[in-house]
């Protein structure tokens, strides 16, 4: 099965005055075309700072990280936007991720003009997406403070998927929302990728939520991977005892 992503001997250490943090620690792994992939452990377990490097926000200090077989590691400058034309990500708190003094629509259609669409095409394909992620296209003329959190979240997942990528990253994008918003935006993740055939990373500390969506899970401690496989059975059968805690604290 072809990898959309693959991830070899990530390492990334930040320093605090004189100590030396590792925040992520010999990281490797494969995401493969219509798969999710979730990361699950607790907040500063190194989560985020993967998702950052995978994006290339952050340069990693060691490893290797591809997209569609393309070594995208050092990529930066106008480069990288042949990249995001193929990898998007959706981040916790929607409403920081859109510009205030602008709409909803102009967001969307801003994302699509920057991959070379027209204005007028890059218009009526703002209002599409925002259909199908489930908001009528009067949503285009509203501010991000206009909405509700769940509103904005899946306009935020409208402009990630209007440029049609092969990932999509998805950091904590449930976290921030209240239990039955979180489901509804689950079940639409979940048609999405069936009905795109996106991949996903999904980003996440509640194994719960991990359960409902993703095809494999990997648990992540103190920068390292710990355990991973299929989510019934590391839920079911966990092998570490730091995932029999997050379990413990979920269920």
């Amino acid at each position: 099965m072809k990898s959309v992503l693959e991830v070899r001997h990530l390492k990334k250490a930040y320093q605090h005055g004189k100590e030396t943090v590792q925040a992520v620690d010999d990281v490797s792994f494969q995401i493969h075309t219509g798969e999710c992939l979730g990361l699950v452990g607790e907040s500063g377990c190194g989560k985020s700072t993967i998702a950052k490097m995978v994006t290339r926000l952050e340069s990693p200090d060691a490893g290797e990280i591809f997209l569609n077989d393309r070594e995208i590691t050092r990529v930066s400058g106008k480069a990288l936007r042949t990249v995001y034309q193929q990898m998007q990500m959706v981040f916790q708190m929607p409403v920081d991720s859109f510009n205030p003094r602008i709409k909803l629509g102009e967001g969307i259609r801003e994302s699509l003009i920057n991959q070379g669409m027209g204005r007028r095409e890059a218009k009526t394909k703002a209002w599409e997406y925002l259909e199908i992620c489930g908001l009528d296209k009067t949503f285009a003329d509203r501010y991000p403070h206009q909405v509700s959190g769940g509103e904005c979240q899946r306009a935020s997942i409208a402009r990630a998927i209007a440029i049609k990528p092969c990932l999509v990253i998805c950091d904590e994008a449930t976290s921030a929302l209240d239990v039955t918003v979180q489901a509804q935006i689950i079940k639409m993740l979940k048609r999405l990728k069936k009905e795109l055939g996106m991949s996903y990373l999904f980003i996440c500390h509640d194994l719960a939520l991990v359960q409902e969506i993703c095809d494999r899970v990997m648990v992540m401690q103190n920068g390292t991977i710990v355990e991973q496989g299929i989510p019934d059975d590391i839920i079911m059968r966990p092998r570490e005892a730091y995932t029999k805690k997050l379990i413990d604290s979920i269920f």
